[in-house]
């Protein structure tokens, strides 16, 4: 009856009857050439040099927050460089910077509410230390340490955060993103006041996973955020390579779901975009995409060299100038809330302390090797039992050809 009662309708008022569009009919053909559709705006509150634009977007931050919330960003830079320099140096085997994208962390961190889930991908290193981790926690996850959450089965920056309401970090790319829809649709069962955030890459929206997340949070209402941080480069795919659409924000139209493309090196447009997806996801229980747009100032990870696709002024340039950590200092200094003596004092600090955790980590103990065998099954099968049995007996008979002093022993 109701496709009938759609059809007749259709026929009188020259809308299609087809399920899945809501069209009208037209005499005329003509290709909808994507060249001659604008392109979306990138939405920014503060410009480069760290001015309002609009007084109306100020969040308007109390000084003690927004101070707290720059310190974050520059603690966040300054743990990069320590344990860049250590991988270097041959302390740790792998580690990716967050150069460049401190605000897109903090900002957005900052927008959240505790209960809300995230689900990172492998750059939200800040996003970690505002909701509770710590400097010294992210460096016994580094270097695998008997303290690590994850007790060393994971490689450097794959923190795992149950303490911080955050999805542990897992490499192959993309899978977080259908996992967040799922946890999503699973709060809304539930009723819960919460969303999802899913963080990822230009990169990873490339992935089939990104198409099958957003096409089922869209179908089924999800309440989950897609946050896109579109940096430039992917793994070390330029974007001129990576898609010929408009972004990724342009992508959320097809799906049927709202979109907003914002300055991603601004930390005030990226606070009031994540809130106001925060709003609209929770209240309207529907997904949001959000796009952020910014740089990847430092190599993709310590096994990159990014010289091989970009130039060095290129990069000096969002090194140096346009940082999403100058712009919102001169915010500060501009109504006196911070100066050369404190960001000097801050810095001494800060590094000292983390200095201090890095040091603390790099001499605890390891897990004991026997360890990688526990808390990854419910039921442990066979033949990794049968593995585990090999393992012990190789390291009874040739044990002193290692050095198990730096590991605990097996309880």
């Amino acid at each position: 009856k109701q496709w009938y009662q759609r059809r007749v309708r259709g026929i009188r008022d020259e809308t299609a009857p087809y399920p899945g569009v809501s069209s009208e009919f037209t005499k005329e053909m003509r290709f909808i050439m994507p060249e001659e559709i604008p392109t979306i705006p990138i939405y920014r509150v503060l410009n480069s040099q760290g001015k309002v634009i609009n007084d109306e977007d100020d969040p308007g931050f109390d000084k003690d927050d927004l101070i707290a919330m720059y310190q974050y960003m520059v603690k966040t830079s300054i743990m990069d460089r320590i344990l860049y320099q250590s991988q270097r140096q041959g302390r740790i085997s792998f580690y990716m910077t967050n150069f460049g994208e401190e605000a897109i962390q903090i900002g957005s961190a900052r927008a959240l509410k505790f209960k809300d889930v995230v689900f990172p991908q492998y750059r939200e290193a800040g996003v970690f230390l505002w909701r509770g981790y710590t400097p010294l926690e992210c460096m016994h996850q580094c270097f695998g340490t008997a303290k690590d959450f994850g007790k060393g089965k994971q490689m450097p920056v794959h923190y795992t955060g149950a303490k911080a309401n955050i999805q542990t970090v897992s490499s192959p790319l993309g899978t977080q993103i259908p996992q967040a829809s799922g946890y999503a649709y699973a709060l809304k069962q539930r009723n819960k006041d919460a969303c999802v955030v899913c963080f990822f890459g230009e990169g990873a929206a490339s992935e089939g996973d990104c198409h099958s997340a957003m096409n089922m949070a869209a179908t089924r209402n999800c309440p989950v955020i897609f946050f896109c941080r579109n940096n430039g480069y992917a793994i070390s795919t330029a974007t001129k390579d990576q898609y010929r659409g408009d972004g990724i924000a342009s992508r959320g139209i097809g799906y049927g779901i709202p979109a907003l493309r914002f300055d991603g090196n601004d930390l005030f447009a990226v606070y009031n975009a994540t809130k106001a997806a925060r709003k609209l996801s929770v209240e309207e229980q529907r997904p949001v995409l959000l796009e952020a747009m910014t740089y990847r100032v430092g190599h993709h990870s310590t096994s990159d060299d990014s010289t091989a696709y970009r130039s060095v002024d290129e990069v000096s340039y969002w090194d140096t100038v346009d940082t999403p950590i100058n712009r919102i200092r001169s915010y500060l200094t501009d109504r006196e809330w911070w100066n050369e003596q404190s960001e000097k004092e801050f810095r001494s600090v800060t590094r000292n302390d983390i200095l201090k955790a890095f040091n603390e980590a790099a001499n605890t103990i390891l897990p004991n090797p026997l360890q990688i065998f526990d808390e990854v099954w419910d039921e442990v099968p066979p033949h990794v039992l049968e593995q585990k049995e090999v393992l012990v007996k190789h390291l009874k008979n040739y044990g002193e050809h290692y050095n198990l002093d730096k590991y605990e022993e097996a309880k």
